[in-house]
């Protein structure tokens, strides 16, 4: 059985294009989430769904995975399964050796692209805070008093960690950073 496995990476993105080119798939797997890890409900369900002769197929490498490690265990996954894999955009076929030798040199390019991105990204911000135009995340105002209130709760033993950043309604860094800076 052919089967599709198709990724856009935000709700508003359009995976149309990529239907129409696996439109001779008989089973689609199909999702809107970022690549950038392999924690995915639909890739799972298709790495379950697969059995032995079954040949999973993708427009490009970069929508099943968004660097080299994923992408290799996902492969390894198939072909321990018996599952070959064929990505149309880069014209791999894994039931060939060179399209095996292929797809790892494509999944280590496709990483070093987006560790490229990132790099620039973090240069970005970095030029823009020296400019004084980017500040961040706005700092959450807390009310101090209740803040105080709840760590003496949570010091005293009366109150998890956790129960006291729910009460407060506050993430674990946020948390444990004003503990920080208040001394607490």
């Amino acid at each position: 059985m052919k089967v599709a496995y198709i990724r856009v990476s935000t709700e508003e993105q359009n995976d149309s294009y990529q239907r129409d080119l696996l439109s001779d798939c008989e089973k689609v797997f199909a999702e809107k989430k970022s690549g950038k890890n392999a924690d995915r409900p639909q890739l799972k369900a298709m790495l379950d769904f697969v059995r032995e002769g079954d040949c999973v197929k993708v427009v490009s490498i970069s929508r099943l995975a968004r660097n080299t490690k994923d992408l290799l265990t996902i492969i390894d996954t198939l072909s321990n399964k018996g599952v070959s894999f064929v990505s149309l955009n880069e014209n791999i076929d894994t039931s060939t050796a060179s399209g095996k030798f292929m797809l790892t040199v494509f999944g280590a390019m496709y990483q070093m692209e987006r560790e490229y991105l990132l790099e620039k990204q973090r240069e970005g911000i970095r030029v823009a805070k020296e400019a004084g135009k980017y500040t961040g995340k706005p700092r959450l105002d807390i009310d101090e008093v209740a803040f105080r209130k709840e760590c003496k709760k949570w010091r005293d033993g009366e109150q998890t960690a956790t129960d006291t950043m729910k009460r407060l309604n506050l993430k674990p860094n946020t948390f444990y950073r004003r503990v920080k800076e208040m001394g607490l």
